[in-house]
């Protein structure tokens, strides 16, 4: 059984988000987070924490142990991009884009 918990609207673009999630795909979870505990980006404390909620929803919604628990996918996506403007010389403007990151994770018994 997959047990899943999704994070939207994090604030951190998908190219950063990515690299921690490459790092923690496939492992168990009590091994993800440690490895995400001593991971430098902010993007980490992210994951971590969506995988803390997969892994309690599993606990308290399906009565699985968390001792047990692998992640079993992963991902990453593009979320919603904000469009803002700043003005430069000469009347122009450039835009800033302001990206997030939907992450996902589904979780099940080894």
């Amino acid at each position: 059984m997959r047990v899943r918990a999704v994070a939207k609207d994090v604030g951190i673009s998908p190219r950063k988000v990515i690299l921690a999630v490459n790092t923690v795909r496939g492992r168990e979870v009590s091994e993800a987070l440690t490895i995400l505990k001593f991971l430098p980006t902010p993007a980490a404390r992210a994951v971590a924490k969506v995988i803390k909620s997969a892994a309690a929803n599993a606990e308290n919604n399906f009565q699985l142990s968390t001792g047990n628990l692998k992640i079993a996918d992963i991902l990453a996506e593009e979320g919603r991009t904000l469009k803002r403007f700043r003005p430069k010389s000469r009347g122009r403007v450039s835009p800033i884009l302001k990206r997030s990151t939907r992450i996902t994770v589904s979780v099940e018994e080894k």
